[in-house]
C-alpha cells in the first residue's frame, strides 16, 4: 500500500517531538518534511529519539512549502501563525489535508473541529481539521455526559497543568526554579480553552488555569450543577454508557491521578462525588497534555481524514 506524506511544521516543541514519534510508529504514514527554524540542517534522528532515518529538519520559506510533496501538513505552531501558510498552500492551488493544533481554526465554521468522541458524526470528509486544545480536551469529556442534565448556571473547571504545556520558549510558567514547590494561577477569566470549551458545549463555563511542577499531564476537576437530583449510580451508569465504545476514554469510581497519565494515549475520567441534594456533580479528568491533549489526537484525525481505522498507529 502506498504511504501517505506527512509534513511537520513547528518541530522543535514537546508536541512535535510526540507527532515524530508517533508518525516514525506508523504502518502508513512517513515524515516528507519537517521544519524547525533552530534546528535546521540537523538530522531528526539526532534529536528524537522515535525515529530512524537520514531526515533533517528544514527552514523552509512559506511559498516552498507546497513544493515538498506532502498529502497532510500538521501545523504545530503558536497561536497566530497558521494563516499564512494555509494561505500559501492556496495560492500554489494545492489542497492537502491541515491538522491545525493551535486555536487558530477552532471558532472557525470552515474547518472541523476535530475532538473525535465527541464531533467524529460530524466528519464528513473536511481536509481542514482543527485540533482541540489540550485542556478543553478534557473539560469537555468530562461533562459531556451530563451536558442534557445541567442547569442554566455556569459550570467551574479547575485545572492543572505540567509545565511542558507551557511550550519550550523560556517563562515564569516553564521556568523550574519559579514553579518548585509552587502552584502558578495564570489567565484565570476568558482563557482561550474557556471560549473553547463554552462554545462547543452551547454553555457557559468558567476555567480557572494554573501550572505545576510536574513536567506532563493535566488535572480537570469539574464542578457541574444538575437541573435536577441525582443519583451516584445514574451518574456512573451515564459515563459507562457514553464511554462504552471508546478506548481512549476509560471511566473509574475513584478520581484519577495525573502521576499515572504521563505517557498514556488516554483520558481517565472518575472521582464522582454529588452533593447531599444529587444537584452538585464533582468529576475529575486527567490526561496527557502532549497525546490525547494533542499528538495522540492529531493522529486520530489524520487516520479518519485518510479512511484509516482511527486508532491506527495509537500505543494502547
Amino acid at each position: 500500500m502506498n504511504a501517505i506524506k506527512i509534513g511537520l511544521i513547528g518541530a522543535r516543541g514537546h508536541t512535535g517531538a510526540e507527532l515524530i514519534r508517533l508518525l516514525a510508529a506508523h504502518p502508513r504514514f512517513v515524515l516528507a518534511f519537517v521544519t524547525s527554524r533552530e534546528l535546521d540542517g540537523q538530522r531528526v534522528a539526532d534529536h528524537n529519539d522515535g525515529f530512524d532515518g537520514a531526515l533533517r529538519y528544514s527552514n523552509p520559506a512559506h511559498g516552498q512549502l507546497p513544493e515538498l510533496g506532502a498529502d497532510a501538513v500538521i501545523l504545530a505552531l503558536p497561536n497566530g501563525k497558521s494563516a499564512a501558510i494555509v494561505a500559501a498552500f492556496d495560492a500554489a492551488g494545492q489542497d492537502p489535508v491541515f491538522v491545525d493544533l493551535s486555536a487558530d481554526h477552532r471558532f472557525d465554521a470552515g474547518w472541523y473541529y476535530g475532538l473525535p468522541e465527541r464531533t467524529r458524526g460530524h466528519y464528513n470528509g473536511q481536509r481542514r481539521i482543527s485540533n482541540p486544545g489540550c485542556y478543553a480536551t478534557a473539560m469537555q469529556l468530562a461533562i459531556a455526559p451530563m451536558l442534557d442534565a445541567l442547569s442554566a448556571a455556569p459550570l467551574q473547571c479547575f485545572g492543572v497543568s505540567g509545565h511542558s504545556g507551557a511550550g519550550t520558549t523560556p517563562s515564569d510558567r516553564n521556568n523550574p526554579d519559579l514553579l518548585r514547590d509552587n502552584l502558578m494561577p495564570y489567565a484565570l477569566i476568558g482563557h482561550v480553552h474557556e471560549r473553547e470549551v463554552s462554545a462547543q458545549l452551547g454553555h457557559a463555563v468558567e476555567f480557572m488555569p494554573h501550572v505545576a511542577p510536574h513536567f506532563r499531564g493535566i488535572t480537570i476537576t469539574a464542578n457541574l450543577h444538575l437541573s435536577g437530583p441525582f443519583t451516584r449510580a445514574a451518574v456512573l451508569a451515564r459515563y459507562h454508557e457514553r464511554y462504552a465504545g471508546e478506548p481512549l476514554v476509560r471511566v473509574q469510581d475513584q478520581a484519577p491521578w495525573v502521576s499515572r497519565i504521563a505517557g498514556r494515549h488516554h483520558v481517565e475520567v472518575g472521582g464522582f462525588t454529588l452533593s447531599d441534594d444529587g444537584r452538585r456533580l464533582v468529576v475529575v479528568a486527567t490526561e496527557d497534555n502532549l497525546l490525547k491533549g494533542a499528538a495522540t489526537q492529531a493522529l486520530q484525525n489524520l487516520n479518519r481524514a485518510f479512511g484509516l481505522d482511527e486508532l491506527e498507529g495509537v500505543p494502547r
